[in-house]
């Protein structure tokens, strides 16, 4: 117990510094693409704080590596850079989306039951994730005190803060992971620091963006009838698409339903007296287990096929979309937007070990799941076990109103240490997905 006591002595003592990496971090905007100026930020703090090993990828994904003193497993702790646009600057407070302003605020509790005053950091990427990401870089830094003071540290410690990750696709993470292969680098498990309210989160449903088009024939739209409206026929197929997937009856426990949300509609030629011969949807499609990328691609498949067989003037398709993604390094690729469920039980050695960190340091184990993706799945499809740990909240990310509590953020400094002691005693064969 007494590394863990020394854990939480270190976590008071670092946690103003790691406040004010917090702020800047913050104050820097980092669209997607444009990480460049906060990646630089990260890397003179990995320098200043004395990782051993601190380097990027030609994405421009940010690494950083901490030996332990003895052999054992390598935890990867990974976040990411890029947060998504601020919006209106007149609907934050303040008007100012960078401020990373530390004050008193109305907070909602882990549980959301009730509201309480408590000190915060507001700001774009507070909360998803870029305090997260801090704790995780300064988890690192006790870990370096408690080398050099004599404690044994097994295993290697490993900080990765990824581009490209709220595109959706994976992509800065799944680059990241070729490169750790190119180099040998070896990783036997995951900690993301996407928000989790302190709890160890188990699982998300998975995403994907399906690409729906529907085939018409243009005529003049004073005689349509002398064409094929390829949005009349589209309304039909969508009505049909939601009311087939809301009801397959596809449902998880702890995921809850599968869904379907129509998230972008293009019509060509979009101009006047043109009746439109092509309407293409896109759909934001989340999966639970016993779904398959493929089986969500041939649900609307059969749906395609019915309306086919009713009307031979439909017309329609359906795929996998995917985009042309660009790091600020110049990188560039097409990926497929598909991501498979992720879940992880909570009998797993590696959970359970998280668990006994978390306890060790005083704080309370709880569980819990995300709503939304993230890029866990490029590790888990691996075989690789993952967590998700941090202080940050989950109702509060991608809205005007943007911030972490600090109380929650210090406990998770000392978390996030103690969860990789623990983990590292574990033996590598107990590691499985």
């Amino acid at each position: 117990m007494e590394q863990m006591n020394r854990i939480k002595e270190l976590s008071e003592e670092l946690f103003p510094q790691m406040l004010d990496f917090c702020q800047r971090i913050v104050r820097i905007p980092s669209e997607p693409g444009k990480e460049e100026s906060v990646a630089k930020v990260y890397l003179a703090e990995l320098e200043a704080l004395g990782y051993d090993k601190i380097f990027t990828d030609p994405w421009g994904n940010v690494s950083g590596i901490i030996e332990g003193t003895e052999t054992g497993p390598a935890i990867l702790y990974n976040g990411h850079m890029d947060a998504v646009p601020a919006g209106d600057p007149s609907l934050w407070e303040g008007g100012d989306p960078y401020s990373g302003e530390i004050k008193d605020s109305l907070m909602y509790e882990k549980e959301l039951q009730r509201e309480e005053k408590t000190r915060v950091l507001f700001g774009r990427g507070s909360a998803d994730l870029k305090c997260g990401a801090a704790s995780q870089i300064y988890a690192g830094a006790i870990l370096l005190r408690l080398r050099k003071e004599g404690f044994p540290v097994k295993g290697r410690f490993i900080t990765s803060q990824v581009v490209l990750e709220e595109n959706g696709e994976m992509l800065g993470t799944l680059k990241l992971l070729d490169h750790y292969d190119e180099k040998k680098i070896q990783v036997n498990a995951m900690v993301s620091c996407e928000p989790s309210s302190l709890r160890i989160i188990l699982g998300h449903r998975g995403r994907m963006e399906l690409r729906v088009t529907v085939h018409g024939k243009s005529c003049h739209g004073s005689s349509p009838w002398l064409g094929v409206n390829a949005v009349t026929k589209a309304a039909k197929l969508i009505l049909e698409i939601e009311k087939t997937v809301w009801s397959n009856g596809h449902a998880d426990p702890d995921l809850g339903k599968s869904g379907i949300a129509l998230t972008i509609l293009e019509i060509e030629p979009c101009e006047l007296c043109i009746v439109p011969n092509k309407c293409t949807m896109i759909y934001d499609r989340r999966l639970v287990p016993g779904e398959t990328v493929e089986s969500a691609i041939a649900e609307v498949q059969e749906v395609i096929d019915r309306l086919a067989a009713e009307d031979s003037d439909f017309k329609a398709e359906v795929g996998l979309n995917a985009n042309l993604r660009r790091s600020f390094t110049g990188q560039g690729a097409w990926i497929e937007s598909r991501k498979e469920v992720w879940k992880i039980d909570r009998e797993n050695p590696f959970v359970q070990a998280c668990a006994r960190g978390i306890e060790r340091v005083g704080s309370s184990v709880e569980y819990g799941y995300w709503a939304y993706s993230t890029d866990i799945p490029a590790l888990s499809d691996r075989g690789i076990p993952v967590i998700g740990y941090s202080g940050a909240q989950e109702f509060c990310i991608h809205t005007t109103d943007e911030k972490v509590r600090l109380d929650y953020l210090k406990e998770s400094l000392a978390g996030n240490a103690a969860i990789f002691l623990e983990a590292a005693e574990l033996a590598e064969s107990q590691f499985h997905g």
